[in-house]
């Protein structure tokens, strides 16, 4: 496929998409400790690199993003991005895992490694579904940083802790 890369100015930082006309290959967070002073929701979220001839899966990726960041209530009613990543084909547990954790866990709920694990079909599996949240290629939109720990405390997050808690409290 032709990749095509957009480079999204959010209030987190700059958020990388790539995707073709298929679907979404990967979303990569900025890692961080520290968040961008001015981080809450209102700040505006626009495309600063890769505008041009952006496929339908990107300009999809962007709007949603774009809704989520400064409108959360509208996120619901827009269409998920097709998704072109190979752990996104292939039948496994981990594409279980987060196809479930798309479709079932909603907008401003969090749930356990352990209730992540039930709903995919096999209670045992909490530290795969830990696995699964690593490899995650299309964070926020299939959102592993919903997913904490039994405990209540937020757990680990690839693109930092301070990240992930924005993003459940910005929910």
């Amino acid at each position: 496929c032709k990749e095509k890369h957009v480079v999204l100015l959010s209030p987190v930082g700059k958020i990388e998409i790539s995707g073709c006309e298929t679907g979404l290959h990967e979303i990569k967070l900025p890692k961080t400790s520290v968040l961008p002073s001015g981080a809450e929701s209102s700040a505006t979220c626009e495309v600063c690199e890769g505008a041009e001839e952006m496929p339908e899966p990107l300009e999809q990726c962007t709007a949603w993003l774009r809704a989520y960041f400064c409108e959360p209530a509208t996120v619901g009613s827009l269409p998920v991005p097709a998704f072109h990543h190979p752990l996104l084909q292939q039948d496994s547990f981990t594409r279980q895992v987060l196809w479930t954790l798309l479709n079932d866990v909603k907008f401003g709920e969090a749930v356990s490694y352990k209730q992540l694990a039930d709903l995919a079909g096999n209670s045992r599996a909490a530290r795969a579904v830990g696995g699964a949240m690593r490899s995650n290629p299309i964070p926020i939109i299939i959102p592993c940083h919903r997913v904490i720990r039994s405990s209540g405390e937020t757990g680990n997050y690839g693109a930092g802790q301070p990240l992930k808690e924005w993003l459940l409290s910005h929910e």
